[in-house]
């Protein structure tokens, strides 16, 4: 892998946009190892957002710090997805692998919900969409990142990003 890839890539966004779709059709296009965040949970979370009730920051912080120190424990290069909503969420991420890079996939509420309502065997009911909105930070300029539109095709998504990760750029 060239030394101007970006290596370590968080794919992020509100539940229902994506990330692990995106994230396994990316992978093989940069060489680097995918893992969803969603299995990193622990239970406890797993059953909290199941019942119906959003996170809060005490329950991200240890989930957070386990994605962090994943993707810091490859030096080679990893991607997980990982809604990565607020940025102290990111910062703390940015913590355990100060390198990481965003790719953001995105859509507006209504696509998001009608495919959170036809997604089969997932813990994240649609009814918490809403609540990952109201805590959606948009990435900030001194933040390395790019948004993707998630209405596109996913192949369009990933060959996208994989050119942007490809350029470190």
């Amino acid at each position: 892998m060239d030394q101007h890839c970006f290596r370590h890539i968080v794919v992020m966004g509100v539940s229902g946009s994506g990330k692990t779709t995106v994230g396994e059709a990316l992978s093989p296009l940069v060489g680097l190892e995918y893992r969803d965040g969603d299995d990193m949970h622990p239970q406890a979370n797993i059953d909290k957002m199941a019942a119906g009730t959003p996170l809060n920051d005490a329950d991200r912080e240890p989930w957070l710090k386990q994605i962090g120190q994943w993707l810091a424990d490859r030096p080679e290069g990893a991607m997980v997805g990982c809604s990565a909503l607020k940025r102290k969420y990111r910062d703390l991420i940015r913590e355990y692998c100060p390198a990481v890079v965003f790719v953001h996939v995105h859509g507006d509420f209504d696509v998001l919900h009608e495919r959170m309502q036809h997604r089969p065997g997932h813990f994240m009911p649609a009814s918490l969409l809403q609540s990952q909105f109201d805590t959606l930070e948009p990435l900030e300029e001194d933040e390395t990142g790019r948004v993707f539109d998630v209405t596109r095709p996913v192949e369009d998504i990933a060959q996208e990003a994989a050119s942007w990760i490809k350029a470190g750029a």
